[in-house]
């Protein structure tokens, strides 16, 4: 399974890179664009959220194109946990990048 986008630290780029230059951990924030079909959505909310809780990933965000909305998932005591659902004018920030911020509409 291969995430739409990830986000790594320079901190643990540097630190989890193999000679290749491929991460040998889990990313600290993946984003999942929902397709459509009910078998992707599932996989999305389901079992990738399984895998990257299970593989240490500190935050998830998916991202519903057709519901214009943002599900954020965040580490709690060792797993992925939602702990909220942005939508029109609320503002998406991430304490992993503390500099960042968007309002939703503006992604849709």
């Amino acid at each position: 399974m291969i995430p739409d986008v990830i986000w790594v630290s320079n901190e643990k780029l540097t630190k989890f890179t193999d000679n290749s230059g491929h991460l040998t951990v889990a990313p600290e924030l993946i984003i999942e664009v929902l397709s459509t079909s009910e078998k992707d959505i599932k996989r999305d909310r389901q079992t990738k959220l399984k895998l990257y809780s299970i593989q240490g990933v500190y935050e998830y965000w998916i991202i519903d194109r057709q519901q214009q909305l943002i599900e954020v998932y965040r580490r709690d005591q060792g797993i992925l946990i939602k702990v909220m659902t942005l939508y029109g004018s609320d503002q998406l920030t991430s304490p992993l990048l503390p500099d960042f911020n968007c309002q939703i509409v503006d992604l849709f």
